[in-house]
C-alpha cells in the first residue's frame, strides 16, 4: 500500500467533520517507474479563496465548541484535506477521510466511518466524484459552491446537500437577463465538465423558450489548449456582441489569457458565480477584455469576528507550524508543507470580498444543528452521552434542519438538498485610481414572486468598452410595423428578413410574424401599419369627366330647346307641319327628357336615384322612339294615301298617332312598375372588382327587368329602322324616312356597342359609358331628324313651300 494522505489541518473531537478544499491549484505528479513505492502527490500555488474556506470552517467549528446552547458538552473535530483542484487528489483525499490514517495490510473494515459529514468540494465535477464515492456509505456531503444541477438527482446523490442554489436557477436567470436587455443573438462558451455542460444545457433550453438565438455554443477543458484555441477563433469570427461564459474559474483564467493575447475586446461578457467575482482574474490586461462584464454572484456577507480570526487566532492556535508541538493524534508534521501558506499570515484584505465563506459557515452550522437534534441536547442538561451517531443519521437530520444564523440568513434544505437561489448581479467597473471593483447593480431572488425575482438598475451599469450605452446584439434588426418576419433558410429563427405586407394587409406591431388581412371595407394605408376605410368611388359631380358629361347634357337640352323655339315660330310652315307637327314637338320634348335623364346617373347612388335613373331612361327613350316610329308610319301612310281610292290616313290620323305613342310608352311603364315591384335597383358596395377601393354602384336588382327594358327599346328601334328603311325611296323632295333610317342606324349602333363597353368598363366608367350612350343616341336623333329641317328653315326658306315639298315645282 502507498503512503496514507495526511490532513492539511486537523483536530480531534467527539464528532469529526471532514473538509475538502482546493487550497492549492497546481498538482505535480510523481514518477511512476514501478521500482519504488509511489510518492504522495505534491501541490503548489496557493488558492487564497479556498484557503479562506478552510479557515471559516475551523472558525465556525470553534464558535460552536464554545457555544453553551448548540452542543454544550460535545466537541467537534475536523480533518481538512487539500484536493489540489485535481480529481486524482480529490479521490485520494476522499479515501483518506473515509478510512482514517491507521489502516495496515490485513486489517478489516469495522464499518464505522471516522467522520460524520464532509464539507466540500469547491467544484461540481470534484463534488460528483466525492458524492458518488461516499454515497454507498451514506456519508453526508455538504458543498458550499458545487452548483451543478446534476447533483439535484436524489436517486444518484441521496446524501448530498449544499448551501448554495442549483445552477437550474442561475442558468435560467442568465436567459432572463439576456431577454431583459433585449439581446436576441448571443454566443455561449462553457467548461467541458459537469458544471459547465449541465448549466449550459439548461441555459440553451431556457433561451430557446425565451426566443433567444445562440450563434455558437462551444466548450473546452482546462487541459485542452487546442480546443481553447478553436473556441477563441469562433469568438473572433462571430457577429454577436454578447457572450455567455458558463465557465469554472480555472477555464475562465485560460480563456481570458487567450483573449488578451489576441486583443479580442468589446465583448459584453455575461458570467456566472464561479468566476464573476474572482480576484485572481484581475490582471493589468484583464479589464480590456472583461471591463463592463455582468454576472451573477453569491451575496457578500460579513461574518462578525472572522477578519480578526484570520490575522491572529488562526495562526496562533490552529496552524500546525505555529505550535510548538503537534498533539498526540497527529503524525509528525513536516513544516515544509506549509511554507507557501505562511506567506498569507498577515494578509486579510480579501476577507470582506469572500462570497462563499458564509456558505461554508452555514454548512458547518447545519451539521451542528442536525447533531443537536440527534444528541437530544436540552438546556441546562446538555447533550446525552454515550450515543453512537452514524453518518446516515446525520443525513436524515439534515433534511429537517431549519434555523437562522447570526447574520440573519435562514437555512433549510429543499427536496433536492439545496437552498433557495439568491444572487447579486455585479458589474465589472474601474475606479478612478484604476482599481477594479465588482459593483452590485441588481439581484435575483427565487423566493420572491415571479414578477419580482429579477431587478436590475441599468443606470449604474458600465458596459463593455467603458460605454454608457447598452450594446445591441441581434442577428437581424427589428421589423418595423408594416412588415413581417421571414426566416432565413438554414439560420436560427432570430435571423430573418423584413418583408413588406401585401396590399390590404397590415402589421401594427414590431417584429410581427404575420400580416393581418384588413376587414372587407378597409384597406391598408401606405405604411401598411393601419387599416383605413377604403376610398368610395362613384361618378360625382365634381370630377372633370362628370363636368364634361353634364356640359354635353345641358348643351343637348339647350340645343333641343332652341330647335323647339325655332319650330314653334315656324309652326305654320310646310316643313314643320309635315309628318304631324304634334309628334315633332313631342319628340323634341322626349329628347329634352333623354338629355336630362343622363344627369340622374351622376352623383352618389341612393335608393331613389337608382330606381329613378333606370326607369327614367327606359320610359323617356321609349317615348322618343315611339314618336319616331309614329313619324315613320305617318310617312308610309301619307305615301299610300296618294293612291286613288286610298283611305289609309283615315286609319292613322292624329288621334291614332297620339294613341300609338301613348300605348307604346304605357307598355314600358308597365314593365318598369313590375321591375320596381319585384326587384328594384338598389345602391350596392362592390368590393370584388377593386381590392383597394369600394365601387358604389346601382345594382340592377333584377337583370331580367333591366333586360326587358332594354329589349323593348331595342324592339321599337329595330321596327322603326325597318319601316324607315322601306320608306327611304318614296318619291318626295323631303322624304323624312331616310333621315329616320340614318338616325335609327346611329341609335342601334350606339346601343349595340354599349353592351360590351358597359360590361368591360370598371367602376364609375360603367356609369360614364351608359351616360355617353344616352347622349350619343339623343344627339343622333336630334341631328339626323331635325338638322335638315332647321337647315331648310334657316338657310333655304324658299324651299319651305308646299309645292317644293310635294316635288311639283318644275326644274329650271
Amino acid at each position: 500500500m502507498g503512503e496514507p494522505k495526511h490532513a492539511l489541518l486537523s483536530k480531534d473531537g467527539d464528532i469529526t467533520i471532514g473538509g475538502l478544499f482546493s487550497i492549492r491549484s497546481i498538482e505535480v505528479l510523481p514518477s511512476f517507474d514501478f521500482i519504488q513505492k509511489p510518492q504522495l502527490l505534491s501541490c503548489s500555488s496557493v488558492n487564497l479563496r479556498d484557503f479562506r474556506m478552510a479557515q471559516i470552517m475551523i472558525f465556525a467549528i470553534e464558535e460552536i465548541n464554545r457555544s453553551e446552547q448548540l452542543l454544550p458538552n460535545v466537541s467537534i473535530g475536523y480533518k481538512i484535506y487539500d484536493s489540489c483542484g485535481s480529481r486524482m487528489s480529490s479521490m485520494s483525499a476522499t479515501m483518506a477521510l473515509m478510512n482514517g490514517q491507521e489502516f495496515a495490510a490485513g486489517d478489516t473494515c469495522n464499518r464505522q466511518s471516522p467522520i460524520h459529514a464532509i464539507i466540500g468540494e469547491t467544484e461540481s465535477s470534484a463534488t460528483v466524484i466525492l458524492s458518488r464515492t461516499t454515497g454507498p456509505f451514506t456519508i453526508p456531503v455538504i458543498s458550499h459552491s458545487a452548483t451543478c444541477e446534476c447533483l439535484s438527482n436524489r436517486k444518484d446523490y441521496p446524501s448530498f446537500f449544499r448551501t448554495i442554489a442549483s445552477d437550474y436557477h442561475q442558468s435560467r436567470a442568465l436567459a432572463y437577463i439576456v431577454k431583459y436587455f433585449g439581446w436576441s443573438w448571443v454566443g455561449a462558451v462553457n467548461s467541458d465538465n459537469d458544471y459547465g455542460n449541465n448549466g449550459m444545457a439548461i441555459f440553451l433550453k431556457t433561451a430557446q423558450e425565451e426566443g433567444i438565438c445562440v450563434e455558437y455554443s462551444v466548450k473546452f477543458y482546462r487541459t485542452e489548449p487546442e480546443k481553447l484555441q478553436r473556441v477563441v477563433d469562433t469568438m473572433k469570427r462571430s457577429t454577436t456582441k454578447v457572450v455567455i461564459a458558463f465557465l469554472s474559474r480555472v477555464e475562465m483564467v485560460n480563456l481570458l489569457e487567450q483573449l488578451s493575447i489576441q486583443n479580442i475586446t468589446r465583448l459584453q461578457v455575461i458570467g456566472v458565480e464561479a468566476w464573476t467575482t474572482a480576484k485572481s482574474l484581475i490582471t493589468p490586461n484583464s479589464f480590456h477584455v472583461l471591463g463592463g462584464s455582468l454576472g451573477f454572484a453569491t451575496r457578500k456577507i460579513n461574518i462578525e469576528g472572522f477578519s480578526d480570526y484570520v490575522i491572529k487566532a488562526f495562526w496562533d492556535s490552529v496552524f500546525p507550524c505555529s505550535q510548538g508541538e503537534g498533539n498526540s493524534s497527529q503524525v509528525k508534521l513536516n513544516c515544509s508543507r506549509y511554507q507557501d501558506i505562511l506567506v498569507l499570515k498577515n494578509y486579510s484584505e480579501d476577507v470582506p470580498e469572500q462570497r462563499y465563506a458564509s456558505n461554508v459557515y452555514k454548512a458547518v452550522y447545519a451539521v451542528a444543528h442536525s447533531l443537536h437534534s440527534l444528541f437530544k441536547c436540552k438546556e441546562p442538561e446538555g447533550c446525552k452521552k454515550g450515543l453512537t451517531i452514524q453518518p446516515q443519521q446525520v443525513v436524515e437530520a439534515l433534511k429537517k434542519v431549519n434555523f437562522t444564523v447570526k447574520f440573519g440568513d435562514h437555512v433549510w434544505f429543499d427536496n433536492t438538498g439545496a437552498t433557495v437561489a439568491q444572487y447579486e448581479v455585479v458589474n465589472w467597473q474601474q475606479n478612478s485610481d484604476g482599481s477594479i471593483q465588482f459593483k452590485p447593480v441588481g439581484y435575483y431572488d427565487a423566493s420572491l414572486p415571479p414578477d419580482q425575482r429579477f431587478v436590475v438598475n441599468t443606470e449604474n451599469i458600465i458596459w463593455a468598452g467603458g460605454q454608457l450605452e447598452k450594446p445591441r446584439s441581434v442577428c437581424s434588426e427589428s421589423c418595423p410595423p408594416g412588415t413581417r418576419k421571414a426566416a432565413q433558410k438554414g439560420r436560427p429563427v432570430c435571423c430573418y428578413d423584413c418583408i413588406p405586407c401585401a396590399e390590404g394587409e397590415i402589421s401594427n406591431e414590431t417584429d410581427s410574424n404575420n400580416c393581418k388581412q384588413c376587414p372587407g371595407e378597409y384597406w391598408s394605408n401606405a405604411e401598411k401599419n393601419k387599416c383605413v376605410l377604403k376610398a368610395v368611388e362613384f361618378l360625382s359631380f365634381t370630377e372633370v369627366m362628370s363636368i364634361m358629361l353634364v356640359f354635353f347634357s345641358l348643351f343637348g337640352v339647350g340645343l333641343t330647346v332652341l330647335v323647339t323655339i325655332l319650330f314653334y315660330s315656324k309652326k305654320d310652315t310646310p316643313i314643320v307641319k309635315a309628318n304631324n307637327s304634334e309628334l315633332s314637338f313631342l319628340l323634341l320634348f322626349s329628347l329634352i327628357l333623354c338629355f336630362l335623364c343622363s344627369l340622374t346617373f351622376i352623383g352618389r347612388p341612393t335608393e331613389w336615384s337608382c330606381m329613378l335613373r333606370h326607369t327614367a331612361f327606359g320610359i323617356t327613350f321609349v317615348l322618343c322612339i315611339s314618336c319616331v316610329l309614329g313619324k315613320t308610319i305617318v310617312v308610309i301612310m301619307a305615301f299610300k294615301a296618294t293612291f286613288p281610292g286610298s283611305n289609309f290616313m283615315k286609319w292613322f290620323g292624329p288621334a291614332q298617332q297620339r294613341l300609338s305613342v301613348l300605348a307604346f310608352t304605357l307598355i314600358q311603364v308597365i314593365i318598369c312598375v313590375i321591375w320596381l315591384t319585384i326587384s328594384p335597383p338598389f345602391p350596392r358596395k362592390n368590393l370584388e372588382y377593386y381590392k383597394e377601393k369600394i365601387i358604389l354602384e346601382c345594382s340592377l336588382g333584377s337583370t331580367t327587368g333591366f333586360s326587358a327594358v332594354l329589349g323593348y327599346i331595342g324592339l321599337l328601334a329595330v321596327l322603326c329602322f325597318i319601316l324607315a328603311f322601306l320608306a327611304r325611296k318614296l318619291p318626295d323632295n323631303f322624304n323624312e324616312a331616310k333621315f329616320i333610317t340614318f338616325s335609327m342606324l346611329i341609335f342601334c349602333a350606339v346601343w349595340i356597342t354599349f353592351i360590351p363597353s358597359y360590361v368591360s368598363s370598371p367602376g364609375k366608367f360603367t356609369v360614364a359609358v351608359e351616360i355617353f350612350a344616352i347622349l350619343a343616341s339623343s344627339f343622333g336623333l336630334l341631328f339626323c331628324i331635325f338638322a335638315p329641317k332647321c337647315y331648310m328653315i334657316l338657310f333655304k326658306p324658299e324651299q319651305n313651300t308646299k309645292q317644293h315639298m310635294m316635288g311639283k315645282i318644275p326644274q329650271s
